[in-house]
């Protein structure tokens, strides 16, 4: 997995995503399947990150204690410090802890996983497949794959309920 820290062009949100690779962000992007979680902006361009420089074998940080600010919080803990301010949004609003950030996230991956152990892989017949479904045409089942947006505006005027998988998922025989 790898995190990009993305922007959004509308309201210039600052947010983390993860990706398989790269090449899926890329994918992703010219597909016009990401969008801001905050203002559903799908004009979206990678955002400059701080790289995570550690310190010299011979030095250590002091222990970061509930005085410093967020930046200084996600400074040393190798977060870029825009990631923790985009996740709070008001600026009077206290920051959240990255390591909570961190669990919440693993807890949220780990239940993904566990919803797709029941759910079919339709791959880019997910909106057919789909509308079949809600149509009765075919036996209602878990299902996910992917789906352009033109496909998911479709599906949603349709009142066919659908919703985004909260992380990438990798088509069947993909994996390395």
């Amino acid at each position: 997995m790898i995190v990009f820290d993305l922007r959004c062009q509308y309201g210039g949100h600052v947010f983390e995503a993860w990706f398989g690779s790269s090449a899926d962000y890329e994918s992703q992007k010219q597909r016009g399947l990401l969008s801001c979680p905050l203002c559903g902006d799908t004009a979206i361009d990678k955002a400059v990150m701080a790289p995570a420089v550690g310190a010299k074998g011979n030095q250590t940080r002091d222990p970061i204690t509930p005085s410093d600010s967020p930046a200084t919080a996600a400074s040393i803990n190798n977060a870029p410090a825009t990631t923790v301010a985009a996740a709070v949004p008001h600026a009077h609003a206290p920051a959240p802890d990255p390591q909570a950030i961190k669990s919440m996230l693993n807890a949220l991956a780990k239940a993904q996983a566990e919803a797709l152990k029941s759910s079919t892989w339709v791959g880019t017949e997910f909106a057919d497949t789909a509308r079949a479904m809600h149509e009765g045409e075919i036996d209602q089942q878990p299902i996910h794959g992917q789906a352009s947006l033109d496909e998911t505006r479709s599906l949603i005027e349709e009142g066919i309920e659908i919703m985004p998988l909260p992380f990438p998922v990798r088509p069947p025989g993909m994996d390395n």
